[in-house]
């Protein structure tokens, strides 16, 4: 980027957003699916973590990325599984479950990751949108990758299915009134349990990017708090599917600040712009911090509501 000059910082940005969302985005999704149907899912940042080291331990040992992809959505979904049916049980709290989910997940995947830290797995494609420019640099900025095109795909179709659908009008009903539901015969539990494991699939896709495509590899450093940034991100995004996605690309455009500045020679503050994804999370919570405004579009189910 150093040959475009400044031209390069927006084009390094659009380029890093891209890439930094599209965990933010599934793993955003997954968690507006959970909290539309009353239920809070802090446990995401151990069940994206579980879904990294999975996906990249399975594409090491099969050869197969898109197999490993799999596999870290099946280990998000059994971790949803299990947050949602601990949460059934009586005088349950789901926010503390979900920490403790976190906890259990970072470590269980620490612990059966060691063996994979050194050794180099399969990663997935990418596709160039860069063809148009002769420069080799904007051609390697503006690779997309599949994941990212198949998260635009699910937010425009969750967005349509929450407003059109039958299975969206249930999710939406238990998210909001678990009495209304019950009295128009639907399980509430099973519903939000159901709606927990899908949410816990969608986070551990979100795992497997990092771990196999951006930044590429695995280490115990590697989500550095995403999953909990996908929290504030779906409350940011009022509960819909494509703010979802605005928002990950907000965030993921934070994130892609410090490297744009750093590929034109700009490496003072370097650690203070690798800072500015928190500062939007912390700059968000403190914008929307007013009942009124926090809670505008929230499902009325939530332990957040009540």
């Amino acid at each position: 980027m150093t040959e475009l000059g400044w031209w390069g910082v927006p084009i390094a940005v659009l380029g890093g957003a891209v890439r930094v969302s599209t965990p933010f985005l599934f793993v955003s999704l997954g968690e507006c699916i959970t909290e539309k149907s009353g239920r809070i899912n802090l446990g995401l940042e151990g069940i994206l973590v579980m879904g990294a080291m999975s996906g990249y331990a399975l594409s090491y040992i099969t050869g197969s990325p898109w197999l490993g992809v799999l596999g870290a959505g099946v280990a998000g979904l059994v971790l949803g599984l299990l947050h949602g049916l601990v949460c059934n049980l009586p005088r349950v709290n789901d926010i503390a479950v979900g920490i403790g989910l976190m906890l259990f997940g970072t470590g269980l995947a620490f612990f059966l990751g060691k063996p994979y830290v050194q050794p180099k797995a399969p990663t997935l494609p990418a596709m160039s949108l860069g063809g148009w420019s002769g420069s080799p640099q904007v051609q390697a900025a503006l690779e997309v990758n599949p994941l990212f095109l198949i998260g635009i795909g699910l937010a425009v179709s969750l967005g349509w299915a929450f407003r059109n659908t039958r299975w969206g009008l249930i999710v939406r009903t238990v998210g909001d009134s678990s009495d209304a539901a019950r009295a128009m015969g639907y399980a509430v539990p099973r519903v939000r349990t159901l709606c927990t494991g899908v949410g816990g699939f969608l986070a551990g896709i979100g795992g497997s990017f990092l771990s196999l495509y951006y930044p590429g590899s695995w280490s115990e450093g590697l989500s550095s708090g995403q999953g909990l940034m996908a929290v504030a991100l779906v409350i940011f995004a009022r509960w819909k599917p494509m703010r979802c996605f605005y928002a990950a690309l907000l965030f993921g455009g934070a994130g892609a600040v410090g490297p744009a500045l750093q590929s034109v020679g700009i490496t003072s503050g370097y650690y203070l712009f690798n800072a500015a994804p928190y500062v939007v999370t912390l700059g968000i919570m403190i914008a929307t911090c007013s009942p009124r405004r926090t809670l505008a579009g929230a499902p009325g189910e939530l332990s957040i509501n009540r």
